[in-house]
């Protein structure tokens, strides 16, 4: 998955408008532009589509993280300049603040299982000898269980 797709699935989760897309970047001191955020959200086949690049998708997850959980005092955490799926993962389990248990129900609701080891094994250090790599799959079955949870609880309570 690329960055523009999880992207996108994390704003129709949340129901997000362009104005808190860039809300969430100012929380974690960047400044973007509707016409940016547009941009990165457009399909690939899309001539005016561009490519949200790692640091920045990094900026919008830890802008996600303040939003939730409220920002730490001192000096921010610098972006990564290379995400891959487990730190996504990660930063998602944080700004939700997911315990295992929760992270295995939302897996469970999109019809995917892991068990704990499994789970546990996606959020270690690289050079741990369990650490296993998040596949697109994993990710995807995460976003969906999101979604799950979130949107249809939203359109189940406006109802």
């Amino acid at each position: 998955m690329n960055n523009g797709d999880i992207l996108r699935r994390i704003r129709y989760v949340f129901d997000f408008s362009d104005a808190e897309m860039i809300a969430l970047f100012a929380k974690a001191d960047q400044a973007v532009t509707r016409e940016q955020v547009k941009a990165w959200l457009k399909k690939e086949e899309d001539p005016a589509h561009q490519e949200c690049s790692d640091s920045m998708f990094a900026l919008f997850l830890n802008g996600l993280i303040n939003d939730q959980r409220g920002r730490k005092e001192g000096v921010q955490p610098e972006p990564e300049t290379r995400l891959t799926n487990n730190i996504v993962f990660n930063k998602l389990k944080i700004a939700l603040n997911l315990k295992a248990e929760d992270v295995l129900r939302i897996l469970g609701l999109s019809g995917f299982h892991l068990s704990q080891h499994e789970l546990s094994a996606l959020f270690r250090k690289p050079g741990h000898k369990h650490y296993r790599e998040c596949k697109d799959q994993i990710l995807r079955n995460f976003l969906k269980g999101l979604q799950i949870k979130y949107r249809e609880q939203a359109e189940s309570e406006e109802e």
